[in-house]
């Protein structure tokens, strides 16, 4: 049985413009902090927060599409691998949120100081 080597070098380049824009965008928002975005709120969070969130989420998604080669894999096991990991992501930004009000609460309404 004889196998053709196929390069992936391209694909590899590919895969690191990509990720490396996005992670230029990042860096960007993350220094400059847009007021447009840092200021405008959407569900109690800035609008730059969100666009985080997405970018992240969709480095994390590239990464496994790329790198764990899921692209060659059948639909049912991608889903299989990626429902968890969202919601996952998702119950984990929920409780972060409620969490982070609930003390922000206490220490605004309360007797207690903030003290860090």
């Amino acid at each position: 049985m004889s196998h053709e080597y196929v390069s992936n070098t391209a694909r590899i380049w590919k895969v690191f413009g990509i990720l490396s824009v996005v992670t230029i965008i990042e860096v960007f928002l993350g220094i400059y902090k847009p007021d447009a975005l840092h200021l405008s709120y959407f569900l109690g969070l800035s609008l730059l927060n969100w666009i985080f969130y997405a970018l992240t989420i969709f480095k994390a998604y590239f990464i496994v599409w790329a790198f764990m080669h899921m692209e060659g894999e059948e639909s049912s096991l991608r889903w299989a691998v990626v429902l968890p990991v969202i919601f996952l992501v998702l119950y984990l930004l929920f409780i972060l949120l409620t969490e982070g009000h609930y003390i922000y609460g206490v220490f605004k309404d309360s007797t207690i100081k903030w003290n860090f």
